[in-house]
């Protein structure tokens, strides 16, 4: 049987430990290395408006669409990136006016923008959402629901500097 004592040695050794660990950012998040650049989704520019205003709601709100916006190679979240959305609602078509806003990205890259439900539109639920910064590649997403009783829809977006 092994007994472990508190020695100076000991204390000394795990508080170099920690500081070395701490200082080297090995405590720091992991990050991807060579994070590919999300694609570009076939419709999804469709009934895009340049432009759209910056809100805190689209309409009446009671539905949620959210994701993250990180930089390709590394992975390092974006912050202050714009993200247009815009859908087919049970307040207005996705070529109405009133059916586009815009959001910014916080500081860990994350967006939430509350919006009217969803509805099908050609047969399926789906949200539009697009990058159109000067930064990085302008990237469209058209991701569909899984049933068109979810109250949420998630799109990340991996950007490719221009």
């Amino acid at each position: 049987m092994t007994i472990s004592s508190l020695t100076r040695r000991s204390v000394v050794t795990t508080a170099a430990a920690a500081l070395f660990t701490t200082g080297s950012g090995l405590l720091v998040p992991a990050r991807a290395k060579g994070l590919a650049p999300t694609p570009t989704m076939r419709g999804g520019s469709n009934n895009y408006r340049p432009g759209a205003p910056i809100v805190a709601r689209i309409g009446g709100g009671g539905f949620w669409m959210t994701g993250t916006v990180r930089r390709a190679e590394d992975g390092a979240p974006l912050e202050g990136q714009r993200i247009q959305i815009w859908a087919h609602t049970t307040e207005g078509h996705e070529r109405d006016w009133h059916s586009h806003g815009a959001t910014l990205t916080d500081a860990n890259g994350e967006f939430r923008l509350e919006m009217p439900q969803i509805v099908p539109a050609f047969g399926q639920a789906h949200g539009h959402l697009a990058y159109d910064g000067d930064a990085f590649k302008t990237v469209f997403l058209r991701p569909v629901m899984a049933s068109s009783r979810d109250t949420s829809l998630r799109a990340d977006f991996v950007l490719q500097p221009v």
